[in-house]
């Protein structure tokens, strides 16, 4: 496969090239996404940097975004699922952790991707959809047993499409990636110049014999040391749940318990790796721990790259109707 997805990886490339490009030249509300109302807090500012507050006891003690689950569950399969194992992740992939509403600390994982600014995270959309605070919001690259081997990054915007914020999870299960900008490290450093990144490829395909599943284990009490790492293959698996419909990629990898959602599926191309998907989706990420899924990433994915690269006001959930 590795030919194929070089070639679709360079044509890709190009495109985005001349899309970024002529979308740059146009006025923010040229792009199909429908953008809202500024945050109370500012244009999409939603934390202050975290760097002090993450102590190694607070991030080990923090909770999955979502719990959707069980460790216990299981999908008769007709073959063997192939396993996952911890290990110490690596430098593009990691979490953002923050505090809730009742100051509960939670997280979910993310994938530097490239960008012409060098800030730019894509994570679920499930993780950061919820209007609730999120105090201390930052993004902690290759985290593993309490560490910070790269520093921590404030997170400055999220970018997730309207629609999933007017769909909500299910119904709008299709949108379910987020684009994060994130502001310097505190020595002045940019992520991906610390970190390196990921090529960002929409319409992948879905049929790939091999790709990488990474994700960050935790359940309702506990939260793994390391994230886990799998090889497997991908296909199409087309929702028969009417309340969630659309096209996502499938993937067999074992014990993807709850906590691992916004992981990426990697897949090998001319620039080393490219980041295909996130854990997310279909009953966002699935209900079994062995079959994990993703969105598929087309042009709505590509336009919240270049809102977040124009650094464009975000979307937010609507107001409600009033009451009658």
């Amino acid at each position: 496969m590795s030919r194929p997805i070089a070639a679709r990886g360079r044509f890709t490339l190009l495109l985005t090239t001349l899309f970024l490009g002529l979308s740059l030249a146009l006025p923010p509300g040229s792009l199909a996404l429908a953008l809202t109302a500024d945050s109370p807090d500012g244009p999409g500012h939603l934390a202050t940097p975290g760097a002090t507050y993450w102590t190694p006891q607070r991030m080990r003690a923090a909770k999955p975004a979502v719990v959707t689950r069980s460790s216990e569950a299981r999908r008769p399969a007709a073959g063997t699922t192939p396993p996952s194992h911890p290990f110490d992740g690596l430098p593009q992939v990691g979490t953002f952790f923050w505090t809730d509403g009742s100051n509960t600390g939670r997280f979910c994982g993310g994938t530097v991707v490239r960008s012409p600014h060098h800030d730019l995270v894509v994570s679920a959309a499930h993780c950061l959809r919820s209007p609730d605070p999120k105090r201390h919001l930052s993004f902690v690259p290759q985290y593993h047993d309490g560490l910070k081997p790269h520093g921590i990054y404030p997170v400055d915007r999220i970018y997730l499409d309207q629609r999933y914020y007017d769909l909500g999870t299910d119904a709008g299960a299709r949108w379910d990636y987020a684009v994060v900008r994130l502001g310097a490290r505190e020595d002045g450093a940019e992520v991906e110049d610390v970190t390196g990144g990921f090529e960002l490829l929409p319409y992948p395909g879905y049929d790939h014999r091999k790709v990488r599943l990474i994700g960050y284990p935790g359940n309702s009490d506990t939260t793994h040391p390391k994230p886990l790492d799998c090889t497997s293959s991908t296909h199409r698996y087309t929702s028969t749940d009417p309340a969630a419909p659309g096209d996502f990629l499938e993937i067999a990898c074992a014990g993807y318990i709850g906590g691992t959602s916004g992981g990426p599926f990697l897949v090998r191309d001319f620039t080393g790796y490219a980041l295909i998907g996130v854990i997310g989706g279909y009953h966002t990420g699935g209900d079994f721990p062995d079959v994990s899924y993703s969105s598929y990433f087309t042009t709505d994915m590509l336009a919240l790259y270049l809102h977040a690269v124009r650094g464009d006001t975000p979307a937010t959930p609507r107001p409600a109707p009033p009451s009658k």
